[in-house]
C-alpha cells in the first residue's frame, strides 16, 4: 500500500516550526487546518464543534476552520450552532463553512469527524441500523476522495462505525486506510472508568485496558493486560465479577444510557472522539500508553483482513502503530472470534456498497511478515500482589 502523504503542517514541523501543543495558546501560531464535522448540529457534533473551536482536539496554537455539513433539514439548527460559534469568540477559530453539499464540505479538509447517521432509538439492534447507515457513509467516502486532502485523517462515529468505516475505505480509494478509524475510545472510557469505580481508585492509575473488535454489544473489553497502580489488574478484580459484570455491562453501555435518558451517549461521545483525535494527533507526551483504534486488519492476531476491528494501539503523534506481539489466552481469542464474526457478518450485508474496483486495503508487506513469525517484545505486567 502507497505510503502516508506528509501533511503541510507535518511538512512545516519538519521545517522547524513550533510542534502543536495541549498547553495554552503560543504566540507562534502553526498554519491552519481545515476540520469537517458531519451532523454537526447534532447532540453531539454541537458539542464537538465547541471544543475543536477551543483547541482541546488539536492543541492550543492550532488554528482551524470548520466545516460544518448537515442535511437540508439540518441546516437551520446548523445556523444556531454557527451562531454560538461566532459568539464563542474562539480566538483559533478563523472560519466556518455550512453546507449540505458534501464536496463542499469536506472540501480541502485535513480532519473529519463523521458524527451524522441514523440514530439508534430504543429496542434497536446495531444491524437495524447498516441499511440505511451504510449508504450514508458510502456517499461521504467517495466525497472524501474527490475533495478533501489526501492525507486526511477520518474518524468514524456515526454507528456501526466499524462497518461504515469499512464502506467508507471503500469508496474512498485514493485515501490511504489507516488513516479511516472507527472509534471505540468510548468503550476504553467506559471500561476504565467502570474497572477505577471497582477498584475505588482514580481513572489515570488504570493502565493498559483493551476494546477489541467492534463497536457492538460483541466487543470484547480486556484487562488481561491491565495494571491499576501498576500493579496486574487482574490480581486484585474479581474474576466472577470481571466477566458476568464488568464485560456485558460496557458492551451494553450504551442500550443502558439509551434507557436512561432516551437518548443515545452525546456528551461522553464527544469528548471520547476528542481524546482519540487529540492522542493521535498530539500523541501522549511519551506515555506509550494503549488506544483502541478501530482500524484496518492486517491479518495479525489471527483476525479477518480488511475489517475495521479494534486494536491495541501507541500514538507518538501525528498516527498510530499497533501494537503487536499481546498474548492472547483462550478465553480472550473466544471473545475476539465472536465479535470478529459479527463484523464478518456486517461486512457482508454491505458488500453491494462497496465500490467494484476495490477488492482490498491490506496487502501484507515483508515487516507484516515477519510480525507474523516473530512477534514484538511485549512487556508484561507486574504480577506483584
Amino acid at each position: 500500500r502507497a505510503p502516508s502523504v506528509m501533511s503541510a503542517s507535518a511538512a512545516a514541523f519538519a521545517a522547524g516550526a513550533p510542534a502543536p501543543t495541549r498547553g495554552f495558546a503560543s504566540t507562534k501560531m502553526l498554519p491552519p487546518l481545515r476540520v469537517a464535522v458531519t451532523g454537526a448540529a447534532g447532540a453531539i457534533g454541537y458539542q464537538l464543534c465547541m471544543r475543536i473551536a477551543s483547541g482541546e482536539m488539536l492543541g492550543k496554537n492550532q488554528p482551524v476552520y470548520l466545516n460544518l455539513i448537515e442535511t437540508k433539514t439540518g441546516l437551520k439548527p446548523l445556523k444556531g450552532v454557527a451562531m454560538e460559534l461566532q459568539d464563542g469568540a474562539f480566538p483559533l477559530l478563523k472560519g466556518i463553512v455550512q453546507t449540505d453539499d458534501l464536496n463542499t464540505g469536506f472540501g480541502d479538509c485535513n480532519f473529519a469527524v463523521l458524527v451524522g447517521a441514523k440514530p439508534r432509538g430504543p429496542g434497536m439492534e446495531r444491524k437495524d441500523l447498516l441499511a440505511d447507515n451504510a449508504s450514508i457513509f458510502k456517499a461521504q467516502g467517495e466525497a472524501i476522495n474527490k475533495s478533501a486532502k489526501k492525507d486526511i485523517k477520518v474518524l468514524v462515529v456515526g454507528n456501526p462505525a466499524n462497518t461504515n468505516a469499512l464502506v467508507l475505505a471503500a469508496n474512498a480509494p485514493d485515501i490511504y486506510p489507516d488513516n479511516i478509524m472507527a472509534m471505540t475510545r468510548l468503550d476504553q472510557n467506559r471500561a476504565v472508568a467502570l474497572l477505577a469505580e471497582k477498584a475505588a481508585c482514580d481513572v489515570t492509575d488504570i493502565e493498559r485496558v483493551v476494546i477489541w473488535g467492534n463497536h457492538s454489544a460483541t466487543q470484547y473489553p480486556d484487562i488481561s493486560h491491565a495494571v491499576i497502580k501498576g500493579k496486574w489488574a487482574k490480581a486484585s478484580i474479581d474474576a466472577k465479577w470481571y466477566t458476568s459484570e464488568f464485560i456485558p455491562r460496557v458492551q451494553k453501555r450504551g442500550a443502558e444510557i439509551i434507557s436512561a435518558r432516551g437518548a443515545s451517549s452525546a456528551a461522553s461521545a464527544a469528548s471520547a472522539a476528542i481524546d482519540h483525535m487529540r492522542d493521535l494527533w498530539l500523541g501522549d507526551g511519551g506515555a506509550k500508553a494503549w488506544h483502541s483504534i478501530g482500524c484496518v486488519s492486517d491479518a495479525y492476531y489471527g483476525i479477518e483482513p480488511d475489517l475495521w476491528y479494534s486494536v491495541p494501539c501507541e500514538c507518538p503523534g501525528g498516527d498510530f502503530s499497533r501494537i503487536y506481539g499481546i498474548p492472547i489466552d483462550e478465553f480472550s481469542a473466544k471473545l475476539m472470534n465472536a465479535t470478529m464474526k459479527e463484523l464478518m457478518e456486517e461486512r457482508d450485508g454491505v458488500r453491494h456498497l462497496m465500490n467494484p474496483k476495490w477488492t482490498s486495503v491490506v496487502t501484507m508487506n515483508d515487516m507484516g511478515k515477519k510480525l507474523k513469525e516473530k512477534s514484538a517484545e511485549f512487556a508484561p505486567p507486574n504480577l506483584a500482589a
